[in-house]
């Protein structure tokens, strides 16, 4: 059982933000997670999308001390070799010009947000500063990405928000351009809304509306904070779009398990920020710029074809399965929809050594992308078992 001092400690200094499980994680090795009592955890949340490698995998620890042993920190005042080949390695696979680092997909989105207001500001001039984004979305929880997040669950209790905004229904081609033809600065999505339950947008409508903000001069910020580093099947989830966002950000899963954030610019803005205009202490800094290294080397063909087999076994093994209503999602990032309540089976999975996320009423499983099939079976078992068990309750 987790210790009560550690309940304790957590329940009197840590702000009350969480609703925790009561499970204390002390190690891992690669999928599996073990609680201080010696319990043994499947993990198919990986951190939330994180851990791209699982827990203490042996490449990326290498990389880290390496450079840990060289050089723990530097402002952004001075040249560094991991920052500035984890720079070139991102531009060269996805044809960005430049990339600003930062420390939280947050962070990369508030970047993507200033550059488009400047770029729309320097060749416009002021008042076309607005972004649009989709209803349903999730950029983060600064104030201006809630501003930008179209959800009325998260905008309670902080305003005045930063204005500028506005959200549309996804799929609306009509309500885009009549915002576009006032005059926007961007038009920023996911292409899969992972938290509010891993809803994949509709392949025609991302491409009409990037022909649509190409006729009205509108950057397209693609957020692939929890859908890029392999995800997906794809390096960056907007390669099975078949379209080339102005900007993209990413987070999570580049890092492998340390803070990083990257905002990529295009052709249009890759220049747009120039000294003075943003800044970050932390950006790029030496060992998570390493571990990003690590990781990013390893997304190759081979990896990614796996991704997607596994996400396609999942999908088969849970087909059928009484208490599945349908699935969504790609590669390794997959929401089910289910009869019974979603945290009550993560719940139950937790009981029995699987861990598992929930996005609004789906389950949400992001595993590590090389978990073994072994383990996959396994957990499958025990998450398709409480898929059941959950759904005979409810009758």
């Amino acid at each position: 059982m987790i210790s009560g001092d550690i309940i304790n400690l957590t329940d009197k200094y840590i702000a009350p933000t969480y609703a925790r499980y009561g499970v204390e994680l002390v190690r891992g090795e690669g999928s599996l997670l073990f609680g201080s009592d010696g319990k043994r955890y499947i993990d198919l949340g990986s951190g939330i999308a994180v851990n791209t490698f699982g827990a203490a995998d042996k490449d990326w620890i290498s990389a880290v001390s390496a450079q840990l042993e060289m050089l723990g920190h530097t402002s952004n005042l001075y040249y560094t070799t991991p920052q500035a080949e984890l720079a070139a390695m991102l531009c060269e696979k996805t044809g960005m010009n430049r990339v600003f680092f930062s420390n939280s997909g947050a962070e990369a989105n508030e970047c993507a947000i200033k550059a488009a207001r400047k770029y729309s500001n320097d060749k416009y001039g002021a008042g076309r500063h607005t972004i649009i984004t989709l209803k349903g979305s999730f950029h983060g929880r600064t104030v201006t990405t809630l501003a930008a997040t179209g959800q009325d669950s998260f905008h309670h209790d902080f305003a005045p928000f930063t204005e500028g905004f506005v959200h549309i229904e996804a799929g609306d081609l009509t309500a885009l351009e009549k915002e576009l033809q006032k005059g926007a600065a961007a038009f920023m999505v996911e292409l899969i809304q992972g938290e509010s339950g891993v809803k994949v947008l509709n392949q025609n409508f991302v491409k009409d509306a990037m022909k649509l903000c190409e006729k009205y001069d509108t950057l397209f910020i693609d957020d692939e904070v929890q859908t890029g580093n392999g995800r997906t099947g794809k390096l960056y989830c907007y390669e099975n779009y078949g379209i080339i966002p102005d900007i993209i950000t990413t987070a999570k899963g580049l890092g492998g398990g340390l803070p990083i954030g990257a905002t990529m610019f295009g052709d249009k803005t890759a220049l747009t920020l120039g000294a003075g205009k943003h800044g970050s202490t932390f950006g790029g800094n030496p060992i998570c710029s390493a571990g990003a290294l690590s990781v990013l080397k390893r997304l190759d063909d081979k990896l990614l074809e796996e991704v997607k087999q596994k996400g396609e076994y999942i999908k088969s093994e849970l087909s059928g399965c009484k208490g599945v209503k349908s699935f969504s999602g790609m590669g390794l990032m997959i929401g089910i929809e289910v009869y019974g309540q979603a945290k009550d089976i993560a719940g139950e999975c937790l009981k029995k050594g699987v861990l598992v996320l929930t996005a609004k009423d789906k389950v949400r499983l992001l595993p590590p992308l090389n978990i073994p099939e072994k383990l996959l079976k396994e957990a499958l078992c025990i998450l398709k078992d409480a898929i059941i068990s959950s759904e005979t309750k409810g009758e």
